[in-house]
């Protein structure tokens, strides 16, 4: 009888300890392993969002993640190189989330006195670091009125920036990321920037390399640019479009990648994007064709990327060769 209560007694003691594992400790203290890490950040279910203004709260020393543990499973010199190299920046927990038995990703918090930063990262299902993405990044400098992110059950990761102009005049724009787990980086795969409405268009792939046979800048005018890049790999380039054409009302960018799929053609096509592009290269110039509905990009489902349009010349440092008057491109409404 005894014997039997001591079983019992024994057997409870050890459900008890195995029902609720504890925590580690992410300040020092504890040793800690990759899992420990990543479950240290509570679970949340999406919809995520998260703004500018949220960093004002306070978070308790529970969340608290001491920099080695943050460096050590989340490596990333542009975060050393945002809050630098003498700051003591506090990092924080925010959120954990899965996409099923794939990748796991993890919402940080990092402050200092004069910077903010809101962070993304992504793990494989081995607990191996994939990427990381600067969700939100605030300091003195920044010239946004306000940041918005949402992070939807699909795992697109969306960015709402608007900017107040003179005259009270308020502009916004959106870019659209999804993780590309194969190539290790956040992809943007959407993109409707600022640029035309403060009056400045600025190319974001403008000083990537260019010695391909087709990498250089092509379009008309100060609104309307196609640019491609030399890509990591042979075959591949890097993209930016952007369109503008007031008349009819079609405006737009895409950022991103195209294949070579013959010695003249490349497409743009990108897993989670509807649009497809297949750029046509000559002696003179790029004809884009629209190979499936991106209208939506240019501001209506009427507008197209369909057109011809020709590739600027090289004007060399100290050259004060002007360009020529091109015809304006096929922007309009299909």
């Amino acid at each position: 009888m005894k014997y039997g209560f001591f079983v019992s007694i024994v057997i409870a003691l050890l459900i008890s300890s195995c029902g609720g594992k504890k925590k580690k400790s992410m300040t020092g203290i504890d040793e800690v392993t990759a899992e420990d890490f990543i479950e240290f950040y509570p679970e949340i279910k999406l919809p995520f969002a998260y703004s500018d203004t949220s960093f004002r709260q306070n978070d308790t020393d529970s969340s608290l993640i001491s920099q080695d543990i943050f460096d050590n499973f989340i490596p990333d010199s542009t975060v050393n190189s945002f809050f630098g190299q003498n700051s003591k920046p506090e990092f924080y927990s925010l959120g954990r989330f899965n996409n099923e038995e794939e990748e796991t990703y993890l919402i940080t918090k990092g402050i200092t006195k004069d910077k903010k930063l809101l962070l993304l990262s992504a793990y494989d299902k081995e607990k191996k670091f994939i990427a990381n993405l600067p969700l939100i990044r605030s300091d003195k400098s920044t010239s946004l009125s306000s940041v918005f992110i949402t992070i939807d059950p699909k795992f697109n990761i969306t960015k709402n920036i608007s900017k107040k102009l003179p005259g009270d005049v308020v502009v916004q724009g959106n870019d659209v990321y999804i993780l590309n787990a194969a190539s290790k980086k956040f992809m943007l795969v959407m993109t409707d920037s600022l640029g035309e409405a403060s009056g400045e268009l600025i190319n974001p792939i403008d000083t990537l390399p260019r010695a391909s046979k087709y990498a250089g800048d092509y379009g008309d005018g100060k609104q309307n640019l196609i640019s491609f890049r030399d890509g990591q790999r042979e075959g591949r380039m890097h993209l930016f479009v952007h369109l503008n054409n007031e008349k009819e009302g079609c405006s737009g960018e895409i950022k991103g990648e195209v294949t070579l799929i013959n010695p003249t053609t490349a497409e743009y096509r990108q897993g989670g994007d509807p649009c497809v592009l297949r750029f046509v290269f000559n002696k003179t110039g790029v004809n884009i064709q629209e190979v499936e509905g991106c209208g939506s990009r240019l501001g209506t489902l009427q507008c197209t990327f369909n057109g011809s349009y020709p590739k600027h010349k090289v004007v060399k440092p100290g050259s004060e060769t002007g360009k020529k008057a091109i015809p304006a491109p096929k922007t309009g409404k299909k």
